[in-house]
């Protein structure tokens, strides 16, 4: 039987606890209907999904024709040459464009980065009621860090970033195909600005990554331009939507609990494992791309057919109890923390440790400069986004007075 589980309702955002443990009540891998890509298996547990994961022979990214699966047969040309990057390669040509860009995310780059990253985040803090007593914190300040950091280390101009905010922001937003389809041409008009700055690099220089990128492509590194295209789509893109989400998240998390708030801002040590914590409750990425059943094989119990798809849960594999003991609670002091927010095997999310700084700058910034910030709106107003596979709020208003109106209560 197949599931109709629909993944993008605002029932499932507000109490996505309640959803997991009725799907997962079904059985370890469940069979649903996702938008776009059709009927696909789902795993329900941490362990499930990590084999899924982990077992790239068996389940592949790629079709047997070579084609991404998932990538339907009548999605635009746009969308393929997108789709064919790292993430959505197996070895050996995974490891091949990895390589070329892994040096720039090593943990000992990153840590370099933290004091400039902190110095973003104070002054985006420092603006963020300029225009006014409310502001929303997603488009003053969730987006903008992250956004700010991705940009520079591409070697973007910052002027450019409201067209990355405009474009970023329609596709989050897209659900079912007439929602893929509208969307389309914000993807062109990224995909020709993307190509005219890295002929641009070519022809005259640059610094930042991209200018990297171009020279291992000069100096005969085994990249084709399509592949940089869409190398750089997925780090401007990855590198900083799915941060958004995870601050926007934390910061509605703790201005609805007041105390963690509170704990938070007492010793901002404890930031580290807050972090980790609100990874795992809030999973930003909800879902993996998919991966087909490259032959016969049994997954906990199920018999998956060739050809079949199959999706790791990562917002299932953090709620799993068998992973982490009451993964209802939000316990920002949670030790140890068994989520995979980031995925797991040869895909662990290449900016991991660049998320993990720009959560705990962000969360820093914005309480050290507004320790009374407050929700501006009562949380039952909160929406997210219509899109399946990631938990992003829609806008979060925001106020810097410690009361609030009347009859609005945070809680």
């Amino acid at each position: 039987m197949t599931l109709q589980a629909d993944f993008a309702s605002q029932d499932y955002f507000r109490n996505p606890t309640a959803a997991i443990e009725n799907l997962r009540r079904m059985g370890p891998v469940v069979e649903v209907r996702f938008p776009l890509i059709g009927k696909v298996w789902a795993t329900t547990t941490q362990a499930l999904a990590d084999q899924v994961l982990k077992d790239t022979a068996t389940f592949t990214l790629r079709r047997e024709d070579g084609n991404v699966a998932g990538v339907q047969w009548w999605m635009p040309g746009i969308v393929r040459t997108l789709a064919n990057s790292m993430l959505s390669m197996d070895e050996p040509d995974h490891k091949r464009l990895r390589d070329i860009v892994d040096e720039a995310f090593r943990r000992r780059a990153v840590l370099e980065m933290e004091p400039h990253i902190q110095a973003i985040g104070d002054q985006l803090a420092a603006e963020l009621f300029a225009d006014g007593a409310t502001a929303d914190l997603i488009d003053r300040f969730a987006r903008k860090l992250p956004l700010s950091v991705i940009c520079e280390l591409l070697g973007l101009p910052l002027s450019d970033r409201p067209k990355f905010v405009a474009w970023a922001s329609g596709f989050t937003r897209s659900n079912g195909a007439l929602g893929f389809f509208a969307m389309l041409p914000k993807i062109m008009a990224m995909k020709r600005y993307l190509e005219r700055h890295i002929e641009t690099v070519r022809r005259h220089g640059g610094e930042g990554l991209i200018a990297e990128i171009v020279r291992v492509e000069k100096a005969g590194g085994q990249i084709s331009p399509d592949e940089i295209v869409s190398m750089v789509f997925l780090l401007l893109f990855a590198g900083h939507e799915t941060t958004t989400h995870l601050i926007s998240g934390a910061t509605f998390e703790l201005l609805k609990n007041p105390d963690l708030r509170d704990w938070l801002r007492a010793d901002w040590q404890r930031l580290d494992l807050a972090v980790e914590e609100f990874l795992r409750f809030i999973t930003p990425v909800q879902f993996t791309k998919p991966r087909e059943v490259r032959r016969d094989t049994e997954l906990g119990g199920v018999q998956l057919k060739k050809g079949d798809k199959v999706m790791a849960m990562l917002a299932a594999a953090n709620m799993d109890p068998q992973a982490n003991p009451h993964p209802e609670r939000l316990d920002l002091a949670r030790k140890p923390n068994r989520h995979i927010a980031f995925g797991t095997g040869i895909h662990f999310c290449l900016g991991h440790q660049l998320a993990r700084i720009e959560g705990r700058c962000a969360l820093k910034s914005l309480f050290a400069r507004w320790p009374e910030l407050a929700l501006a709106v009562d949380p039952s107003e909160i929406t997210w986004r219509k899109r399946p596979g990631f938990k992003a709020i829609d806008r979060l208003p925001v106020q810097s007075a410690g009361r609030l109106p009347a009859g609005i209560a945070v809680g």
